[in-house]
């Protein structure tokens, strides 16, 4: 046997063991006094050993790569990602001995930065988002490395027919349940690989459950999948780490989504806060932006009379974005006033209807409370 196929037959074997040695995630139900009929599920990607949903898409990625023979004995991997892929690639690269460098826009959190090099990853900033790719393309060039490039290949590094995909395991987990197929599914698009996969197994299955996708400000994906037009792009970076992007990336696959809402970020703010306040925990952005579109839903079921379950995803946890989402100061500069939105989720959450923020007037309970800048825990109910 070639020296390098035994590598690899090595480092596949490593990987494996690793998913061996790791229970799934749960599936938690939450419940919603004003909508009674319809349950809410929240599949908690952060409980994997690197904190996030990324963790799945970076054991196939090098899977993926090692099997095609792209990844080699002492191949370095170069990454263009946000923050919670690299997180992940660094801990299967650790794991293999190889060096990693992740490629990240300059206002990635301080909390990445440091998860990534625990994982003894390198960073490497860029202040023009949109400069990720060909950064990350030229330094796997220069040195001899393997560009990962998690927004091509996601969507097709993933087996969606099964083999312990996130669908399968939330449809496998949904079986005792009241209403066993979700009516819906919601989930952000950052490569597009999530959705894919949930889309094409609900199909493969001939399942009823539906597919929609929340996309925050500053994002491609809702405008693509209204016009199909593959040239669009956004002049600045999303506001919620891990979702949305800037152009329209090859792993996001429109046919297989039913359904997209476009969610402003103050919304997804106030969404992640929001859920701190009825979950007990915190929740990253893309989470909250997550929750926002599934309230919309569940508020549209209950007043069409439907009873029914949907399920959503709890990307990552809150603790990686305490000196941004989380920061009163941070939110004040980055982002309208969440407190309407708060008001709104609220009024929700009691009366199970959907009103505009304009609609409805923040009460003592849905307001933030601070000091000196940094951000209390809420009040509870």
């Amino acid at each position: 046997m070639p020296q390098n196929w035994a590598w690899v037959h090595s480092a596949v074997r490593q990987i494996e063991a690793d998913f061996h040695r790791s229970a799934d995630t749960h599936l938690n139900r939450l419940d919603i006094p004003g909508v009674p009929r319809v349950q809410l599920y929240l599949k908690d990607e952060s409980t994997h050993p690197t904190g996030s949903l990324k963790h799945r898409l970076a054991r196939s990625l090098f899977l993926y790569a090692l099997c095609n023979g792209w990844i080699k004995e002492g191949t370095p991997v170069i990454e263009a990602s946000s923050g919670s892929t690299a997180v992940s690639e660094a801990y299967f690269a650790q794991v293999l001995r190889l060096p990693f460098i992740a490629v990240m826009p300059s206002g990635t959190s301080l909390t990445k930065i440091a998860a990534i090099e625990f994982y003894g990853g390198r960073c490497y900033l860029v202040d023009d988002p949109s400069a990720i790719y060909s950064e990350s393309r030229r330094l796997a060039k220069e040195l001899g490395g393997h560009f990962m490039d998690q927004f091509t290949y996601a969507e097709r590094v993933m087996d969606w027919r099964g083999n312990n995909n996130i669908a399968e395991s939330i449809f496998a987990q949904m079986s005792h349940e009241a209403h066993p197929t979700p009516r819906w599914v919601v989930c952000g698009a950052g490569t597009g690989g999530t959705s894919a996969t949930i889309g094409r197994y609900c199909r493969y299955l001939k399942l009823a459950t539906q597919l929609c996708v929340v996309d925050p400000e500053n994002s491609v994906f809702y405008d693509f999948y209204h016009t199909r037009e593959t040239s669009l792009t956004c002049p600045t970076s999303s506001g919620v780490e891990g979702i949305g992007r800037p152009r329209v990336e090859p792993s996001f696959i429109p046919d297989v989504v039913d359904r997209m809402i476009r969610v402003p970020n103050g919304a997804s703010y106030a969404g992640l806060w929001f859920l701190e306040r009825i979950l007990g925990r915190k929740c990253g952005g893309s989470t909250g932006c997550n929750f926002y579109g599934v309230c919309q839903i569940m508020a549209e079921m209950q007043q069409s009379g439907e009873a029914g379950s949907i399920v959503t995803l709890i990307c990552d946890a809150g603790e990686r974005y305490l000196d941004t989402y989380y920061n009163q100061e941070w939110l004040r500069q980055n982002s309208d006033d969440i407190q309407p939105y708060l008001a709104q989720l609220e009024h929700f959450y009691k009366t199970g209807e959907w009103v505009t923020p304009q609609q409805v007037q923040p009460t003592p309970s849905a307001r933030l409370e601070h000091k000196n800048g940094a951000v209390l825990r809420q009040q509870r109910w």
